[in-house]
């Protein structure tokens, strides 16, 4: 009879496990059921709220496509133009510069030269006008001086004599 207490024993023991296996799975279910239950509202909010705007996007993608294809297009377009522009600007002031060295240098030229004639005319009038002038004026004083102490001999004696007049006189 041990025997068979013992195997009742272990049967009720493991009928107990199965009962409490059983009540643990049904458990399980329901809380999986639960939570599958939750998960599709979720998923249905989800569909119904992110979806029409995932949407709402994507034709705004579609449709903003083009246009910024546009744009970039027009934007390469505009700083290839931009940089020949530049270029040719670029060109265009050295030429200007190069132009403006020259015509400095000519100027400088021309500048140097009409003082160069300048002096030289300077020159020219100096030997041929001024020299001849002071010679004729050197010749002139001579004469003057030569003429005045001719007749200023005579002056003299006329005005010693006055001068003795004014000596009484004081």
């Amino acid at each position: 009879m041990e025997n068979q207490t013992v195997l009742s024993a272990c049967l009720a023991l493991t009928a107990a496990a199965v009962a409490l296996q059983a009540g643990i799975l049904v458990a399980l279910y329901l809380a999986v059921r639960k939570s599958s239950a939750r998960m599709e509202a979720l998923a249905t909010e989800v569909k119904t709220k992110l979806l029409p705007t995932a949407e709402t996007v994507q034709s705004m993608l579609v449709d903003l496509r083009p246009k910024i294809e546009t744009v970039l297009t027009n934007a390469s377009e505009t700083s290839t133009i931009i940089r020949g522009q530049l270029e040719r600007l670029d060109a265009t002031v050295n030429d200007v510069l190069d132009r403006a060295r020259l015509q400095v240098i000519r100027a400088d030229e021309l500048l140097n030269r009409t003082m160069d004639r300048v002096e030289d005319a300077t020159e020219a009038v100096h030997k041929t006008v001024v020299s001849p002038v002071r010679q004729v004026s050197g010749l002139f004083r001579g004469l003057s001086a030569g003429v005045e102490a001719f007749l200023g001999g005579r002056r003299r004696r006329r005005n010693e004599a006055s001068v003795q007049q004014d000596e009484m006189f004081i």
